[in-house]
């Protein structure tokens, strides 16, 4: 279940997981190296999506002094939750939302149980989970609207990887090699 805590920040329902740089941050075109994740929320999940939009508004709110002290017009502000159907040409954001966040701080990475997984092969691009993310107001070099911040991750369950159709050593190479290796 979706939930908000302190007005900004939500918990999803399940999502997907797009472009996860979870486990080792990344530096993108030279700037500060981040842990980041695309996720892809259903638009038939209106509940989180309602609940994103409510903190988007209250990050508004909230960052009313970096806007000059003046609430801007919404519509005027780069936003984070965006369509994919309008965006992307790639069939997992069909019939989806997504919104891209990051963190230059580690998240924790837990499963069902609240432990922590440790195997970087467990949480990846197209499994699914439940995300906390944060909302806050931006205003650098003229930009001005709402960023999202990566809090930590719950995995819910695996799906088709969306890495690229990656294969397996075992899968190109087989088992280990027996005496015919060279026959």
């Amino acid at each position: 279940m979706a939930k908000i805590m302190n007005g900004n920040r939500v918990v999803t329902n399940e999502v997907r997981l797009s472009y996860a740089n979870v486990w080792a941050p990344k530096s993108i075109n030279g700037s500060d190296e981040k842990y980041s994740v695309s996720i892809i929320i259903p638009k038939s999940d209106t509940e989180t999506i309602g609940l994103i939009n409510k903190a988007i508004d209250q990050a508004i709110n909230d960052g009313i002094a970096k806007f000059g002290g003046k609430k801007p017009n919404k519509a005027a502000l780069k936003l984070p939750l965006r369509d994919g159907d309008v965006e992307k040409d790639d069939e997992a954001y069909e019939d989806a939302y997504f919104i891209n966040c990051n963190s230059k701080a580690a998240p924790q990475i837990v499963d069902l149980n609240g432990m922590p997984i440790k195997d970087e092969t467990e949480v990846y691009s197209g499994c699914y989970a439940r995300v906390s993310v944060n909302f806050y107001a931006f205003n650098t070099n003229g930009n001005k609207g709402i960023a999202c911040g990566l809090g930590n991750i719950q995995k819910t369950g695996d799906g088709e990887s969306l890495g690229g159709g990656r294969v397996s050593a075992a899968d190109d190479f087989g088992g280990p090699a027996g005496d015919d290796f060279l026959n």
